[in-house]
């Protein structure tokens, strides 16, 4: 009961790459950086595993970006054709790059840090992938011309990764998708569809991160002009209560999403955010477990996975290590009190 797990994304060390950074350049190349993503990764899975995380992941250390992690390994997309781009409805701009032909997988995309991984953790494993319909609102189109089609696209090489990802071994495969709170419509349209494709077929767990995103500033300052309440996830959750998706991942700890929505996700798990990843203060144990003993008002406790609200790759490694132990302890705590 109460399985740990994360986001998805742990700081990298600052020997690997730039720290405190979304997207960070790397510090190394060619087999000397290789290496030190296979230590890195290895160092991470320590990490979680000292700190009691039940599910771990590989905390996306071979990755630059969450999302572009992914696209790198994709044929069809023009990286020296770069736009700026309003992401997440115009939050924040980035520089893309463009797709300018049909998408195909180059090869494995994630198979070097999945298999390392898997050959050295007994416990359970999660490896992440972006979500359909967050590549799209990342990347500029200049082929394809539709939203829905350029989703539908990534989702067949999605899936084509997530099936070769289940045969390695990985126990749950997760799809971020934070664009799912900000194009509430399209998700419902066209979202869920783009997200059963990615999963189709699959035989382990499946999941999908929605969240309010990074603490970086773009959005904390979105956050401050929801108001009160958050109901975002009010317009989605019915339709991935009714979705083959086993998992939904939820912002909770210092949110202001009402905790009674989580009961609009009946008959899912809940990876329930109880550690924020916005501010450097350390959870406590309490803290979680109060977290815990609040979402159980509304979702069976044999659903609920105490997970970050989102990734800590931007994190202070250090403030990310005893946030992960806070969250293995919480956890802990929960489970004598309501075991």
């Amino acid at each position: 009961m109460f399985e740990t797990t994360t986001a998805g994304s742990l700081p990298k060390p600052g020997w690997l790459a730039e720290t405190h950074k979304l997207w960070p350049r790397w510090k190394l190349e060619g087999e000397a950086l290789a290496e030190a993503k296979r230590d890195a990764t290895l160092l991470c899975i320590k990490a979680q595993e000292d700190a009691g995380i039940d599910i771990v992941t590989d905390g996306e250390q071979s990755r630059q970006h969450f999302v572009h992690g992914f696209l790198e390994s994709v044929q069809g997309i023009d990286f020296d054709l770069k736009v700026e781009l309003g992401i997440r409805n115009n939050r924040y701009k980035a520089m893309v790059p463009t797709v300018v032909g049909p998408l195909r997988l180059k090869g494995r995309v994630h198979a070097t840090e999945a298999q390392l991984a898997r050959a050295h953790t007994q416990r359970k494993l999660k490896f992440t992938l972006p979500g359909p319909m967050t590549i799209v609102d990342t990347i500029a189109d200049r082929h394809y011309g539709d939203r829905a089609k350029l989703a539908m696209a990534f989702a067949e090489l999605l899936n084509e990764e997530a099936r070769a990802l289940a045969a390695d071994g990985v126990d749950m495969i997760q799809f971020d998708e934070p664009a799912f709170n900000v194009y509430m419509s399209e998700v419902v349209r066209w979202g869920v569809d783009a997200l059963h494709r990615a999963a189709e077929g699959l035989a382990c767990r499946t999941a999908v991160h929605i969240c309010y995103g990074y603490g970086i500033k773009a959005n904390l300052d979105w956050k401050d002009t929801l108001g009160g309440e958050w109901r975002q996830y009010e317009a989605i959750f019915p339709a991935l209560a009714k979705s083959r998706i086993d998992a939904v991942s939820v912002e909770s700890m210092h949110s202001r999403v009402p905790t009674a929505l989580l009961k609009l996700l009946g008959g899912k798990d809940v990876m329930l955010g109880v550690i924020d990843v916005a501010r450097d203060d350390v959870e406590t144990p309490e803290e979680v477990a109060g977290v815990i003993a609040e979402a159980m008002k509304h979702v069976p406790k044999e659903r609920i996975l105490p997970c970050t609200n989102c990734g800590m790759a931007p994190m202070d490694r250090a403030v990310a290590a005893a946030k992960l132990e806070a969250l293995g302890a919480g956890a802990r705590l929960a489970r004598e009190r309501f075991a």
